[in-house]
């Protein structure tokens, strides 16, 4: 679980760093690095809403689903998060785990960049973003199958492995293109 939380809290804190420094080099008001620090963190785990969902509507008569709801019904939020930690790999067919979210998250990100400058928002969709990148290179790196067998599962036709990486290539570079446009928001 914790090496897991390092995974994504480490690029997120990473993120807010550099753009906190560049935020206090041209003056950007103190409130407005809190708002970029709560957006971030709440992007953070708002993926991981994906098993909840997949526990509490999608799937709510296995006993994997009753343990959840008595966990959150004792409100044990830690044992939740181990919970989705160790679902991880057994859920392969989630809503935002998926590529036709990832490619309709980048569209939406990309609107409100250009046109949006609320630091809470922009952190939230830069965060959300990184939360999907991070799933995916982190599977590609260990398992290119499985990564494709959650990124487009419920499709008859999959991209094959060999084009993945091209794939993460496309998300990185906007994901960087974000970044840019997050801290030029202010700037």
């Amino acid at each position: 679980m914790k090496r897991d939380l390092v995974f994504h809290l480490l690029p997120t804190v990473a993120v807010f760093f550099i753009v906190s420094l560049f935020w206090v080099v041209f003056n950007v008001s103190n409130i407005e690095i809190i708002y970029l620090l709560i957006g971030l963190l709440l992007g953070t785990f708002f993926l991981d809403l994906d098993h909840l969902i997949y526990w509490l509507y999608r799937k709510p008569n296995t006993d994997e689903s009753r343990i959840v709801k008595t966990t959150i019904e004792n409100k044990d939020f830690k044992s939740v998060y181990k919970l989705i930690k160790a679902a991880r790999r057994s859920h392969n067919n989630l809503i935002f785990h998926h590529y036709f979210f990832q490619i309709g998250l980048n569209l939406i990100s990309f609107f409100i960049f250009i046109s949006y400058s609320n630091t809470l928002a922009l952190s939230f969709l830069l965060s959300i973003n990184l939360h999907l990148l991070i799933d995916e290179i982190k599977d590609y790196l260990n398992n290119p199958k499985f990564l494709q067998d959650w990124l487009f599962a419920r499709e008859e036709e999959q991209l094959p492995i060999r084009f993945l990486k091209n794939y993460l290539m496309v998300f990185v570079v906007l994901f960087f293109i974000f970044l840019f446009l997050l801290v030029k928001s202010k700037t």
